[in-house]
């Protein structure tokens, strides 16, 4: 049966992910009355609610960098036109960083535009086969719209990426491999050895991506990561996002690196085109080492913070290598948000049947503070 895609039925088929988007935001409609605005901050249409304690989403208040910022101011200047060639300037940028063709070198709005196109393109031919938890949103929205069906391996452990049980699911009926390292929601990051060893094994049958969203908040993100083996011209795809350490989650830049023939196949699955205002950021924040260092410093701090005051209140936080902790509070997780709601703080509640684990993203340590102190409040439901 060949299906159907067009603009008009995948905008038209999400009312579930506006469902969920709305049922996330919930506890922070709760929690607007519950505090006073901070010390340096403001009302604004386009972004949280400042008198909560925002730790929600994993997005970086630290960003955009200071030259992102001179950049958009240019770039608004050219907001009448089209990109023009700074799409493939920072496709040439990207390319050159790694070692790879710009060819291999796909750029879209935000990394969730990618990860979509490629689960869309590789549906086509097989299952996606991924662990019970990662951040499967891309790979939801293809199988929700019926364009293929997700297969998951069970975790092993206290919640890590089973890779052998990942590869015994892998067959002829398998369209490729979804992997996130280090993984959303745990925060835990694969052993690069491990990975590179499945990668290899697995690659010749069937796509392997691998969604290092989070990777240069690990700590060694060049050992970490995958990009090794695409530049040796494996069967592998790498993505990647502005939207963590760059701070540019509402710019909506991602990319990811493969093989030419696999970028082109995702390509034709991509309905935009990269906005103006993001790119320009991309190209001004991408080699900015000082602030690159200055944001994954502020965020490691709030996550040490996180992990050493959960700790010591007696909860079992998973160890992680990204701006978030998944914390094992030892009561229903979305009893938990909804508690901690009240006290103003808004994170995530439980996912799927790992109904005790709640996710909390690093942010300013003031928040952070505002989140230790509210947890006993929260468990004394």
């Amino acid at each position: 049966m060949t299906v159907s895609l067009s603009r008009r039925s995948l905008l038209g088929r999400g009312a579930a992910g506006a469902a969920a988007i709305g049922a996330a935001l919930a506890p922070a409609a709760r929690a607007r009355e519950c505090g006073a605005l901070a010390p340096g901050r403001k009302e604004s249409l386009y972004g949280p609610d400042p008198r909560t304690a925002h730790l929600v989403f994993n997005e970086n208040p630290f960003g955009p960098s200071p030259k992102a910022l001179e950049a958009l101011a240019e770039a608004s200047t050219q907001g009448a036109y089209y990109q023009g060639k700074s799409v493939a300037y920072l496709a040439e940028m990207i390319a050159e960083r790694h070692g790879v063709g710009p060819e291999q070198i796909l750029i879209t709005n935000g990394s969730y535009e990618g990860l979509t196109a490629l689960g869309l393109a590789y549906a086509k031919k097989g299952d996606i086969l991924g662990p019970e938890l990662f951040w499967d949103s891309t790979a939801l929205f293809v199988e929700n719209n019926g364009y293929g069906r997700i297969v998951r391996a069970p975790m092993k452990g206290k919640l890590e990426v089973d890779l052998a049980a990942l590869e015994a699911r892998v067959g002829e009926g398998t369209g490729m491999v979804h992997i996130v390292n280090p993984n959303n929601p745990t925060g835990r990051l694969i052993d690069p050895s491990e990975l590179r060893s499945f990668c290899t094994t697995v690659s010749p049958k069937t796509m392997v991506l691998i969604d290092e969203a989070y990777i240069e908040l690990s700590d060694d993100p060049d050992g970490n990561s995958m990009m090794d083996l695409v530049r040796a011209g494996q069967n592998v795809v790498v993505a990647r996002t502005f939207s963590k350490i760059y701070g540019m989650a509402g710019l909506r830049v991602g990319y990811a690196i493969g093989p030419a023939e696999v970028i082109q196949r995702a390509q034709n699955f991509v309905v935009s085109s990269p906005n103006v205002a993001g790119i320009s950021a991309a190209i001004a924040s991408y080699d900015d080492e000082a602030f690159l260092k200055t944001s994954k410093s502020k965020l490691l701090q709030a996550r040490q913070m996180i992990m050493e005051g959960t700790k010591a209140m007696g909860l079992d936080p998973l160890p992680s290598q990204t701006s978030f902790v998944f914390v094992d509070v030892g009561m229903d997780a979305d009893a938990f948000r909804a508690r901690m709601a009240e006290k103003g703080v808004v994170i995530r509640g439980k996912y799927g049947e790992h109904t005790p684990y709640s996710r909390v993203s690093c942010g300013y340590a003031e928040d952070v503070k505002r989140y230790l102190e509210a947890i006993p409040y929260a468990m004394e439901a």
